[in-house]
C-alpha cells in the first residue's frame, strides 16, 4: 500500500448541515481541493456515521479525491449519526428522496461545476443504484461496489425464496444495535439526548418488516434496479468480488445496461474496497481507477476507460481449501460483450439411479460467512465434511483446464412426499489428495420453483424438474482433478430450514449441470496500478491482554444432537479517535439446531455498544438481544434495547412478535 502525501490540489475540509425541503438537516463532512474554479461533487451517502464508524475508510478515499480535484462529500442518512430526523427502513422512498435532494444541493454550490458523482460499497453501492434509477439530472456518473440490484434475491434477506437464516436475522440484530446509537454531543451540543430519545420512541427492528414479505411483492421491487434498468441514465462502474455475495449484480449490470454506459469489474475480493488489502488479494489501485471513471464522465477528459473491455474479470487458479488467502493464484481476463462469445454452457449429465437425498440439519456449518470481509476464519473450510452430508455426482477433468466464467446451472428431477422442501447444488474442486475446495452455490426453496414471487407447495409423490443457478464465479478446474456438484436438502444456518421437511429423491436421469465454460484467450494485458490511499486518520486501537474468542468456533453436544455455530462478526473492537473518541463495540452471533428437527433452529445475536468522551464526560452505552425461530407455522421474534446514559437507564423496550410462515 502506497500512501500518499503529496496532491495535484491542496484540501480543506469542513462538517456543516445540508438542508432539505421539509426543515430536515443532513450532517456532512465535505473535503474541496484549493482551487478557485468549480469542480465536480462525489457524493458516499451512509447510515454508518461518519463521525464514527466508517471515519477511518472515509479517510483513506475522500482526501486523496479531493486532491485530486473533486469535492468529495461523505452524508449521514436521516436519522442516523448526526443527521436529524427520524430513522426509516433501509433505502426507504425517504432516504432516496432526500439522497436526489443533496445530489441537487450539490450541484447548486459556488464551488461545484454542477456535474455530481455517486459511489460507495455494500449500503452506499446500493443507494447509488437506486438514485441513479430516479435519474436526477446532475448526476452523470456512479461506481458501485459489493451493491445489488434485486433486494429480494441478492440482498441479505433471501436467497432461491428460502429465508437467508445466518444474514436477515444477523444483519437486523446489527442495524438494531446501528440505529439505537447517540448523536455525538462534540458535534450537535447540548441537544444530543433530545435527539436521541426521538429517535428511539421510533425504532423498530427491520426483522418485522423483513419476514412480513416472504415473497417478491412490491416491497422488495421498491429499490430493485432491476425491475427497470433503463431507467438509469448515469455512466455506471459497477465492481464486486468473487467472495462477495452480491457479484452477480456485475453480471446482470453489464449484460442489460447499454455497453456505452457500463464497465463491469470483478476481482477475486471478499466485501470490501479492491485497494484496501483484505484478503483475498490481489488488491489493485482502485482509486486509480475510479479517478479514471470520474474524470472521463465528469471533467470530459479522454482516460481510455470507455476503450476497457465491457467486464474484466478475475479467474483464479485451483487453490487448496482455506478459510483465508492471502493472494489467489489466477489471471485478469476481458470480454467485449456479456453475454460473452468466448462463454458457452456445456451440460454434464449426472449419472446413477435415484438417491434419497436426506441431510442432517446442521449441513452447512462449514459454509463459511456469507459476508466475508477479510478475517481470518471467513471461507469455507474443506468441504469434504458438507460433501459426505450430501448426495455428489464427479465429473474427471482430463486433459485441459477447464476455465469457467459466470453462473453455473443445474436442472434436477426431483420427487418429493411433502408440500415444503428445499435444494441445495454446491460446486467443489476436488484435488486428487480428496481436498475437496467450495467453488460457488446456489440455493432453491421448492414452494419458489416457478417464481420468486410466488409459493406453490409440492404436490405429494409427484416428480418435477426444476433449475436453478448458482452464483457467479471465474474458476480453473486443472488436469487430475475432479468437479464435483453436492446436492443436499439443508444448509443451515445460511438457510433456514422448511417446516416439516423430509428431503426428496434426485432422479440421476434427466438432471444436468450446465457450468460457463470460457475458451482460453490470450493474455488481454490487463494491469492495474498499485493501492494508494490517503494518510490514514490516526484511529489507535489499544492493545488488549484478554484472549479473543475465535471468529467461529463450533460446538457439538453429542448426547443432545444439537450442534451450536458462534461467530464473532470482528467489525472493530475498540478504537480510540484522534479526537479522543472512545469507541467499543461487542457482539456475538450464536446458531442453534439439532440434527433431525427443523423445528429447532435458533438464531441469537447480542450487541454492546460504548461510545465515551473523557474530556465532556459522555458514556452511553447500547445493549441489544435478538432472537429468531420458527415452528410450524410462525417465525418467533424477540428483540431488547437497553441504552444508558452513564449509569443512566433511558430507554428499555422489548418487542415480542409472531409472523406467520407463508412462504419462508
Amino acid at each position: 500500500m502506497h500512501i500518499r502525501t503529496a496532491f495535484p490540489y491542496e484540501t480543506i475540509h469542513e462538517d456543516l448541515y445540508i438542508p432539505l425541503a421539509d426543515g430536515t438537516q443532513l450532517y456532512a463532512r465535505i473535503w474541496r481541493p484549493v482551487t478557485d474554479e468549480p469542480v465536480p461533487a462525489l457524493l458516499e451517502y451512509l447510515p454508518y456515521r461518519l463521525s464514527d464508524w466508517t471515519a477511518p475508510r472515509d479517510w483513506q478515499r475522500h482526501p486523496w479525491y479531493a486532491g485530486h480535484g473533486y469535492a468529495s462529500v461523505r452524508v449521514d442518512v436521516r436519522g442516523h449519526g448526526n443527521s436529524e430526523g427520524m430513522p426509516g427502513d433501509e433505502y426507504d422512498a425517504t432516504e432516496l428522496a432526500d439522497g436526489v435532494a443533496v445530489v441537487h444541493w450539490l450541484a447548486q454550490q459556488e464551488w461545484c461545476s454542477g456535474r455530481v458523482g455517486m459511489f460507495g460499497i455494500s449500503w452506499g453501492g446500493f443507494n447509488s443504484l437506486q438514485i441513479a434509477a430516479l435519474a436526477p439530472e446532475p448526476l452523470k456518473a456512479i461506481v458501485t461496489v459489493c451493491s445489488a440490484d434485486d433486494r429480494y434475491d441478492n440482498d441479505v434477506h433471501y436467497m432461491g425464496g428460502s429465508v437467508l437464516g445466518v444474514d436477515m436475522h444477523a444483519w437486523a440484530s446489527t442495524m438494531l444495535a446501528f440505529v439505537c446509537r447517540p448523536p455525538d454531543p462534540a458535534d450537535v451540543g447540548e441537544d444530543w439526548r433530545d435527539m436521541w430519545l426521538r429517535r428511539l420512541e421510533k425504532v423498530d427492528p427491520f426483522i418485522h418488516t423483513w419476514l412480513a414479505h416472504q415473497t417478491r411483492d412490491d416491497y422488495w421491487k421498491h429499490g430493485s434496479v432491476c425491475e427497470d434498468y433503463g431507467a438509469i441514465k448515469a455512466k455506471v462502474l459497477a465492481v464486486g468480488g468473487w467472495h462477495d455475495p452480491y457479484r452477480d449484480t456485475v453480471l446482470r449490470l453489464v449484460e442489460h445496461l447499454d455497453p456505452g454506459q457500463v464497465r463491469g469489474l470483478i476481482g477475486p475480493w471478499s466485501h470490501q474496497y479492491p485497494d484496501r488489502g483484505l484478503p483475498p488479494g490481489p488488491a489493485i489501485g482502485f482509486l486509480q481507477e475510479t479517478l479514471r471513471w470520474w474524470d472521463e464522465h465528469l471533467k470530459d477528459k479522454d482516460t481510455g476507460v470507455m476503450n476497457e473491455p465491457l467486464l474484466r474479470s478475475w479467474i483464479s487458479g485451483s487453490h487448496p481449501p482455506a478459510t483465508v488467502y492471502e493472494t489467489l493464484p489466477g489471471r485478469w481476463v476481458g470480454d467485449a460483450a456479456w453475454p460473452s462469445e468466448n462463454v458457452a454452457p456445456v451440460a454434464y449429465a449426472l449419472a446413477g439411479g435415484p438417491q434419497t437425498v436426506r441431510s442432517p440439519q446442521q449441513t452447512g456449518l462449514d459454509a463459511g460467512r456469507f459476508f466475508p470481509f477479510g478475517n481470518e476464519a471467513d471461507l469455507p473450510p474443506d468441504q469434504r465434511d458438507e460433501d459426505a452430508k450430501s448426495v455428489c455426482f464427479e465429473f474427471p477433468v482430463e486433459d485441459a483446464p477447464i476455465e469457467i466464467l459466470g453462473r453455473p446451472r443445474v436442472s434436477l428431477r426431483i420427487r418429493m412426499d411433502v408440500p415444503r422442501g428445499q435444494v441445495i447444488a454446491r460446486l467443489c474442486d476436488v484435488a486428487p489428495d480428496g481436498a475437496s475446495t467450495l467453488v460457488t452455490r446456489g440455493a432453491l426453496n421448492l414452494a419458489a420453483r416457478h417464481g420468486r414471487d410466488r409459493s406453490d407447495d409440492w404436490p405429494a409423490g409427484e416428480t418435477e424438474d426444476v433449475s436453478f443457478e448458482l452464483n457467479g464465479i471465474g474458476h480453473t478446474f486443472p488436469p487430475g482433478h475432479r468437479i464435483r456438484i453436492a446436492v443436499s436438502s439443508s444448509y443451515w444456518p445460511w438457510i433456514w430450514p422448511q417446516a416439516g421437511s423430509e428431503g426428496f429423491t434426485l432422479k440421476a436421469d434427466g438432471s444436468i449441470v450446465e457450468l460457463p465454460v470460457r475458451r482460453h484467450t490470450e493474455d488481454p494485458g490487463i494491469t492495474f496500478g498499485e493501492p494508494e490511499q490517503a494518510e490514514p486518520l490516526g484511529v489507535v486501537y489499544p492493545v488488549t491482554l484478554e484472549e479473543p474468542r475465535p471468529e467461529r468456533l463450533v460446538v457439538r453436544d453429542v448426547a443432545k444432537g444439537e450442534w451450536r455455530l458462534e461467530v464473532d462478526p470482528r467489525y472493530g473492537g475498540t478504537r480510540v479517535y484522534p479526537d479522543g473518541l472512545e469507541f467499543t463495540e461487542d457482539a456475538l452471533e450464536t446458531y442453534t439446531i439439532q440434527q433431525d428437527d427443523p423445528l429447532s433452529a435458533r438464531a441469537r445475536s447480542d450487541w454492546t455498544i460504548r461510545l465515551h468522551r473523557p474530556e465532556m464526560a459522555w458514556d452511553v452505552r447500547i445493549e441489544t438481544r435478538s432472537e429468531t425461530s420458527a415452528d410450524a407455522d410462525d417465525f418467533i421474534t424477540s428483540n431488547e434495547v437497553v441504552c444508558k446514559d452513564g449509569e443512566e437507564v433511558v430507554f428499555h423496550r422489548t418487542w415480542e412478535k409472531r409472523i406467520p410462515r407463508t412462504a419462508g
